[in-house]
């Protein structure tokens, strides 16, 4: 059994719960300026992140490959830097941010071609999770 893909999954919920609260905020403020944030929570963290994670679950080879242990820590610490940056760069207007943004981005790009990588490589008939 792949214990990674459990972690992309629960990870994920927080995420959920994070872009759930800044959609409230903003419905409730009537302030749409972090539509972008919120988007990009909910779109790379709830949404790509859950899928990851079942299929690092049904298929443990992908899930207990390096390439899916690289996966997990770009693509958390790309997002969390991206996110952060760009929640600040909003709040405060300070365009000194868009490289760490920028970063951020590339961070998580390099993580999601190592998930498509490890996909092609280890998701295959033979590898599905039985029982």
């Amino acid at each position: 059994m792949s214990i990674l893909g459990y972690h992309f999954i629960r990870i994920s919920v927080l995420y959920f719960v994070v872009g759930v609260l800044l959609g409230l905020y903003m419905s409730m403020t009537y302030n749409f300026s972090f539509t972008g944030v919120h988007a990009h929570v909910n779109l790379l963290g709830w949404t790509s992140m859950t899928l990851a994670g079942i299929l690092y679950v049904l298929f443990p080879k992908a899930g207990q490959s390096i390439l899916g242990k690289i996966h997990f820590i770009l693509h958390n610490i790309g997002l969390l830097v991206m996110m952060i940056a760009l929640f600040t760069l909003v709040q405060t207007g300070n365009e000194a941010l868009g490289p760490v943004i920028g970063i951020g981005g590339i961070t998580l790009i390099i993580g999601v071609i190592l998930f498509a990588i490890n996909i092609f490589k280890n998701v295959v008939p033979g590898n599905l999770q039985k029982g």
